[in-house]
C-alpha cells in the first residue's frame, strides 16, 4: 500500500502554544500520478514548544500512523524546507532540539521499502495548516 501524508506543525510564539496536523491518503492507483482517497485527518495540542520541533512531531505522528496502516510506501509532503532539506540529507541537524526527533524519524522509516520527504509551498498544505491553528484554537 502507499500512503501519501501532509503534515505541519506550528506554535504561536516561538516557542509557544503549538499543534499538529496531518492529512493522510491512500494512492488509489499505485502509480505516483494516481487518484487520493482519504483515509483520515486530524488535529492535535501540542503543548508548548518550538515551530521546528512542532513540524517534526508532525511528521512522526503521521509516520508511526502510516506504519499501523500497513503502508509499505510513503510520499510525505511538508511545507518546512528545514525539516525536508535534513531528512533528505542536505542539511546538517545543528539544532540540538531537533537532532532527538530526527534520529526518531530516521528510525521510523525503516518499516517501510520507501520514503519519501518533499517539500512543497505553504499553499498547498493549507488542509494540515488549518488543522494545526484549530488544534491551537481549541486548546488556548
Amino acid at each position: 500500500m502507499h500512503l501519501v501524508t501532509y503534515t505541519d506543525g506550528g506554535a504561536r510564539g516561538n516557542p509557544g502554544p503549538a499543534g499538529i496536523g496531518v492529512v493522510i491518503y491512500k494512492l488509489k492507483s499505485g502509480k505516483p500520478d494516481g487518484d487520493l482517497e482519504l483515509v483520515e485527518k486530524w488535529g492535535k495540542y501540542i503543548g508548548e514548544t518550538t515551530n521546528n520541533q512542532a513540524e517534526y512531531k508532525a511528521l512522526l505522528a503521521a509516520i508511526e500512523r502510516a506504519h499501523k496502516l500497513g503502508a509499505e510506501f510513503l510520499d510525505c509532503f511538508l511545507d518546512s524546507e528545514l525539516v525536508v532539506r535534513q531528512l533528505n540529507r542536505e542539511y546538517k541537524v545543528r539544532d540540538a532540539g531537533l537532532a532527538p526527533f530526527f534520529v526518531k524519524v530516521w528510525n521510523e522509516t525503516t518499516h517501510f521499502k520507501k520514503v519519501r520527504f518533499l517539500h512543497i509551498p505553504r499553499e498547498k498544505n493549507k488542509e494540515a495548516d488549518q488543522l494545526v491553528n484549530e488544534a491551537i484554537d481549541k486548546a488556548v
